[in-house]
């Protein structure tokens, strides 16, 4: 019998992160330049109509995409931005500062799925698409005007913040894990029926897709 030729062990992490790797397109449709931001990731400045692609690894939990707005970044990648801060870097290496509408993911998981969604928990900035580009059906949206229709107390500059970052009670931030929908995050699910309104908000607001999809995250679609 003729023997198998055997891959070496050592090539084997090599390929199989790879086989399964899922691409990100962030795209910018907001009349006005953002600052996009991917936790892992880095930053990337988009004008209008602009584009940036990163890879990630199978496997991959806590994902985060978001755009910063009101930046003014200097020649060595600092500076403030207006919203979705992430402590002054051009190129993010934690999560930002609401307020920000966030597309997240977990790669890979329990069936080998993919786990999207949008997350309004820390507050809304800009609208937000987050589609697969094949292999699934499912993508979400939120492209109401919270900015404009923001109640007094949650406004913020540049954008609208979760009560949760306001009153800081676990009424709002669901600290002790029992809290319940209320006024504010009714709001907030009442304009983005498919985005995370509350920290408890999942059973409405988690999707899947097989994993090794590819996706488009869309900012003012």
């Amino acid at each position: 019998m003729a023997s198998k030729k055997l891959l070496p062990l050592f090539l084997l992490p090599l390929i199989l992160p790879l086989s399964y790797a899922a691409t990100f397109e962030i795209v910018n449709k907001c009349q006005d330049t953002v600052w996009a931001a991917a936790v892992p990731g880095g930053g990337q400045e988009l004008s209008n109509g602009q584009s940036w692609t990163i890879t990630v690894n199978a496997g991959t939990t806590g994902g985060r995409i978001w755009a910063r707005t009101g930046c003014n970044f200097d020649s060595s990648g600092h500076s403030s931005c207006e919203t979705g801060d992430c402590n002054g870097l051009l190129q993010c290496q934690g999560y930002g500062q609401p307020p920000n509408t966030l597309a997240e993911y977990a790669l890979n998981q329990f069936q080998n799925l993919d786990f999207i969604d949008i997350s309004l928990v820390d507050g809304f900035n800009v609208a937000i698409d987050f589609s697969p580009t094949g292999g699934c059906e499912q993508g979400i949206m939120c492209s109401a005007d919270i900015n404009g229709q923001c109640p007094a107390q949650l406004k913020a500059p540049g954008g609208c913040n979760n009560p949760c970052t306001v009153f800081k009670t676990d009424e709002y931030c669901c600290n002790s894990g029992s809290c319940q929908p209320t006024d504010y995050s009714r709001f907030f699910k009442n304009l983005c029926p498919d985005a995370y309104s509350y920290p408890k908000d999942d059973e409405t607001s988690t999707f899947t897709c097989p994993g090794g999809t590819n996706y488009k995250v869309v900012f003012c679609p």
